[in-house]
């Protein structure tokens, strides 16, 4: 048995990691495992409430890309959603016919995702799956929200990375905040290949042309970090392996 006392290595660290094919997916799932290396202080995270439902019917560019019914402007989202799993990459994905992945291209890439909460938190933890496989890295670009950051995360690429050993598995979430336009997905992962240890990740996704897109800031990087869970104290339990 290793001493919990030593800092696990990081497979982030190398210049081809970091500048993948598309650099933000890496990015993203690098800052997530990034953290076990400097778990010194973890705290309880704090409950934040998700709204209720209002009802609305999805019209114009409410709707689904690919013809997903299903529209809320709050959400609705207050307990583990029955789900099926599906491995992508190194990373156990959820899958549903009415949630999405509505649509799974030949080259792997899983997009339309419904205009709901659950369907923010498929889209967000499809992301992060698809940044586990080196196949689908080259097209993770298509899945960020066109503008300055998308810009910036493609002009850091490189083709010549593939993701690391690291293996980390879905064990919990919170809605942070859900509009209809925006989603803040507060994803709670166990780092399989660290020890089991829990980190949080919030996502930010925006509801861009009929789907769910990653939002960065300007600069090509996430908007939030991660940050070390001592429990899943507030959050929802939810896990497929």
């Amino acid at each position: 048995m290793s001493d919990d006392n030593t800092p696990p290595s990081n497979p982030f660290t190398s210049r081809g990691f970091i500048a993948a094919a598309v650099v933000v997916g890496v990015i993203i799932l690098a800052a997530i495992i990034v953290l076990v290396t400097s778990l010194s202080a973890p705290r309880d995270p704090i409950a934040q409430p998700t709204s209720t439902p209002s009802g609305p019917v999805a019209s114009g560019d409410d709707r689904s890309i690919c013809g997903l019914e299903g529209f809320e402007a709050e959400s609705s989202l207050t307990a583990a959603p029955e789900t099926k799993w599906e491995l992508v990459g190194t990373v156990a994905a959820p899958t549903d016919a009415k949630v999405g992945p509505g649509k799974v291209d030949s080259d792997g890439l899983r997009t339309c995702f419904a205009h709901t909460a659950q369907g923010a938190l498929f889209a967000s933890v499809n992301y992060i799956a698809l940044g586990s496989d080196a196949r689908t890295l080259p097209y993770l670009a298509q899945l960020i929200e066109p503008g300055p950051g998308r810009d910036a995360a493609e002009a850091a690429s490189s083709p010549d990375a593939s993701p690391s050993n690291a293996r980390l598995q879905v064990a919990g979430f919170k809605v942070n905040s859900y509009t209809g336009a925006e989603a803040v997905i507060d994803i709670a992962w166990t780092v399989t290949s660290s020890g089991n240890k829990l980190v949080s990740y919030p996502m930010v996704m925006h509801w861009i042309d009929g789907d769910w897109m990653v939002s960065l800031t300007d600069a090509g990087q996430p908007p939030f970090s991660s940050s070390p869970l001592s429990s899943l104290g507030g959050y929802i339990p939810w896990a497929g392996v």
